[in-house]
């Protein structure tokens, strides 16, 4: 079977049982502050699992695109290394919500496993819940009697609560699971060590491939287990893993899942891939390079499809380390010097055609993302390498050997790399530490690991107290779903249903969830709305934001009313409300305006609509130019001022609203039913659940303020609407009128300003060639008070220039003419000291003298620092009454050589 028709079969068996098959969800998680990716194939259904949300069919299964990169579950180090973790994975999952439980879960996957697949029922063993007394939890025997009837109790094995009690992370949905392990060896290695003895012994032979977890509890905050509501099946089977046992590989990367793309490398890189190879082999490093580019690929691409660009902040900074990672094997083992992971991506694209089309679709968008961010990351690559290069060589400053500032002399005598140094590499140039190492080891040289790790320890420390939150349990007062009323009114009587209190930053707060409201929670690009909470006995609470969290919509507020248990008239601030339909609204048509003028390719990657403003981020690989911007602001417009009425339809099935031309956006995951807003059925008409106004009418004015880049095939868009329109155009008047009196009131403002820059173009030229004049005058002068000193012509001078640039052609000047050249020149430059060393090429190989590491030095001097080129070197500071000193310290350098 291929690799499509093994999960074919997977989809079709379940359905046959009953089951509804259900689309994958986005790797990148919204709406659960818990979590970054998907990394697990319940997380989709953790509302259902809670309560919180009803399921819309007692059975489903599906495949879902997982990432396991940070977090507890986290397995990219693994990846390339051995044969069997990746970061994107696909899970095949299968789930009953309340409905069967243990009997069929492990029924259906013996008969799939051994009847559908085939699989040797001799090489399968079973784990099952040993208990936990500290947890008052006992053996999962109810599971262990229903393997009996398929499995010998010799394959029957008790688990202990990290193997075999699934938990998605500290809080949460979990349960006792049974996995299913499948022993792999020859029938000669089977028979020396029973495959019982190997299972969860990281036994690359012997591995998970499905795991059933039986989810019954909810983990709390305090750490104690709550039943949930209803008894629920939750099962995971790596695809990856699956595959390659149906087609008998001994490695994941050997199936048809990875061949294709691993062909494609060693071709392209004109190396062998060799699957064999262990540790230590001469081609190891290029066997575990191929298989990282073969499964980082996938974890890049993905992820960029469902909308998460490379970033330098949370899930988009994991991304590009991921693909930086990448691109460190294919440069260093597979000598890439130019992008070539992007390749990756047609091939990937059509491989997954007809199973995750969102790829497939966006394939050209996708290449070109990856295509820059590789050609970024060389860059970096290359000035890390240099970075590298000046710390390793011999660069002495009197009789110590200097590294970086802050390394311990004793260390750097045994050309020890400095663990700061090695942080700097990874933080800076986004070298990960084992390239460092390897070399560091090139060279002679090791690194400070423990140092490394303060250092890197030191950062996780600082970053989680920046967003460490402190989230306390639910207290349930009603178990009721909420009715957002908010499409229809602003104003609502309700309860609160749910609460619990939140402290971050060291600020107590609390969130509450109602039966009804109208408060729009933050969803889509548009911000939660805020208002009042206001109580029969006159008590007012403020609602500051309002957002979702898996099924509910939760109200942030500052206090807990003194009656909670009130009937309470929820009230949303209407003229922001108002404020940010008029920019929603108005970034639909700005949309389809991007459209007719830009060309259809243009599609959202994110947007932001506040009350202030609206940002607009769409593909698109070129400027938007000012003629194209004055087209789409005054298409815009036309739309304004035609007065075009809402039409919005509720509840519309999905297939139908998608066969009707509407606009859906890549990155969001929608319902069997949707939401269509439709402003003129030959315009504008998309899916989208925010809040619009009733006639476009409403919106005033619709003004661009900024077009700029954001990423690769990324540009954004900024503009405003009613009162922020034209109090704009306001500041805009004014500012015109402000200038034309600076003027004297010309008939023609830009002629006038042309004419100044010509006339401030003039006297700078004017003046840089008054200051080349007294440079070139000092140049003879300083030469002649060259002092010879142990084979060097010393200058020592204080100057007076007016910029750092004409100090730094008198300096080059000055090595022209005199040789064997040591020069130090001090000056002040508006009002702050500055220092120059410049040394002769011949001295610096010769004596040891090294401009960076002696401009440091004399930049204590004046409370500063500063650095360059082992020739020439340049440093700034506070204190100028410390340049006489810098003069005096120049001289001991010579002394020193």
């Amino acid at each position: 079977m291929t690799a499509n028709e093994i999960r074919q079969a997977f989809l079709d068996f379940f359905a046959s049982k009953g089951h509804t098959i259900v689309p994958s969800a986005l790797i990148v998680v919204k709406n659960d502050p818990t979590l970054m990716f998907t990394n697990a194939g319940m997380n989709q259904f953790k509302d259902i699992f809670l309560g919180e949300a009803p399921a819309k069919s007692p059975r489903v299964a599906d495949t879902q695109r997982c990432l396991r990169v940070s977090g507890k579950h986290n397995d990219l180090e693994e990846v390339g290394i051995d044969t069997y973790h990746h970061t994107m994975f696909e899970m095949l999952g299968n789930w009953s919500f309340g409905d069967y439980f243990k009997k069929e879960a492990i029924e259906w996957s013996w008969e799939l496993l051994t009847e559908v697949y085939k699989i040797d029922k001799e090489r399968l063993y079973v784990t099952i819940f040993e208990g936990d007394d500290k947890e008052g939890l006992p053996k999962d025997q109810e599971a262990y009697d229903f393997w009996k009837k398929y499995v010998p109790e010799d394959h029957i094995l008790l688990g202990n609560k990290k193997d075999n009690f699934w938990e998605m992370g500290e809080t949460g949905p979990c349960g006792p699971c049974s996995e299913i392990h499948y022993d792999n060896r020859s029938d000669e290695e089977r028979a020396k060590i029973p495959g019982a003895k190997l299972v969860n012994a990281d036994d690359p032979q012997v591995i998970e491939i499905w795991n059933n977890v039986f989810m019954q509890f909810n983990r709390l905050k305090n750490g104690s287990l709550q039943p949930l509501p209803a008894q629920h099946v939750d099962t995971g089977m790596g695809f990856e893993r699956l595959v390659r046992v149906i087609q008998g590989k001994q490695s994941n990367y050997d199936s048809d899942v990875f061949t294709p793309m691993i062909d494609f490398i060693a071709q392209k890189s004109g190396k062998a891939y060799n699957a064999a190879a262990v540790p230590g082999d001469a081609d190891w490093n290029t066997a575990v390079a191929m298989r990282v580019l073969a499964d980082h690929i996938r974890a890049v691409s993905f992820t960029i499809a469902d909308g998460q660009l490379p970033s330098n902040n949370k899930a988009g900074y994991v991304i590009r380390r991921i693909l930086r990672r990448a691109v460190r094997y294919s440069y260093q083992y597979l000598e890439f010097k130019e992008p070539f992971l992007n390749q990756l991506v047609p091939l990937l694209a059509d491989q997954f055609k007809g199973v995750f089309d969102e790829l497939y679709s966006q394939k050209d968008f996708v290449q070109k993302v990856i295509l820059e961010e590789e050609v970024s990351f060389l860059r970096t690559l290359s000035a890390g390498i240099r970075r590298f290069e000046e710390m390793t060589s011999v660069n002495y400053v009197g009789n110590v050997f200097i590294i970086d500032a802050d390394a311990d002399p004793r260390q750097t005598a045994n050309k020890v790399l400095s663990g700061t140094f090695a942080f700097e590499m990874n933080d800076t140039y986004g070298f990960p530490l084992d390239l460092t190492e390897l070399m560091a080891r090139e060279q002679g040289w090791s690194v400070d690991i423990e140092g490394f790790n303060v250092a890197l320890q030191e950062q996780k420390t600082r970053s989680r107290a920046a967003s460490a939150v402190d989230t306390g349990d639910w207290v349930t007062l009603k178990d009721e779903e909420t009715e957002f009323t908010g499409y229809d009114e602003t104003e609502t009587i309700a309860h609160v249903t749910k609460y619990r209190k939140v402290t971050a930053k060291g600020k107590e707060q609390y969130q509450l969830v109602l039966d009804k409201t109208p408060f729009y929670a933050e969803s889509g690009g548009q911000v939660g709305d805020t208002g009042e909470l206001v109580f029969p006995d006159g008590e007012v609470i403020n609602v500051t934001d309002t957002k979702k969290e898996n099924g509910l919509l939760v109200h942030y507020v500052d206090k807990l009313p003194d009656d909670i248990d009130d009937a309470l008239t929820a009230i949303v601030d209407r003229e922001r409300r108002n404020n940010i339909m008029n920019n929603h609204s108005a970034t639909h048509l700005l949309h389809a305006a991007m459209k007719q003028v830009l060309g259809t390719h243009v599609n959202q990657k994110g947007s932001l609509v506040n009350s202030d403003y609206l940002r607009f981020d769409f593909s698109h690989f070129a400027k938007v130019t000012d003629d194209e911007l004055a087209q789409i602001e005054a298409i815009v417009n036309e739309k304004v001022r035609e007065n075009i009425a809402l039409n919005e339809q509720r509840n519309v099935p999905y297939d139908v609203a998608i066969s009707s031309g509407v606009t859906a956006l890549f990155g969001e995951k929608y319902g069997d039913f949707v939401r269509v807003i439709t402003f003129d059925e030959k315009f504008s008409k998309e899916l989208c659940g925010g809040t619009h106004v009733k006639a476009t009418g409403a919106i005033g004015y619709f003004k661009i303020v900024s077009e700029s880049a954001v990423a690769a095939g990324v540009r954004r868009i900024e503009a405003i609407t009613g009162i922020g329109a034209e109090q704009f155009i306001i500041d805009q008047t004014k500012l015109v009128g402000q200038v034309k009196e600076l003027l004297k009131n010309p008939k023609d403002i830009a002629k006038s300003i042309e004419g100044l820059l010509e006339e401030n173009a003039r006297l700078k030229k004017e003046i840089e060639k008054s200051i080349l004049e007294k440079s070139s005058g000092l140049k003879d002068e300083l030469a002649k008070k060259a002092e010879t000193i142990n084979g060097v012509n010393f200058i020592a001078q204080k100057v007076e220039l007016p910029n750092a640039d004409a100090i730094k052609n008198l300096a080059y000047n000055l090595k022209d003419i005199v040789a064997d050249l040591y020069l130090v020149l001090t000056a002040v430059i508006d009002g702050k000291p500055n220092i120059t060393v410049m040394i002769a090429e011949n001295l610096v190989k010769e004596k040891g003298l090294n401009a960076g590491n002696i401009v440091r030095e004399l930049a204590k001097e004046i409370q500063g620092g500063g650095g360059g080129q082992p020739f020439f070197a340049t440093a700034g500071g506070k204190d100028v009454n410390g340049l006489d000193a810098v003069l005096v310290k120049a001289k001991s350098f010579i002394a020193a050589s």
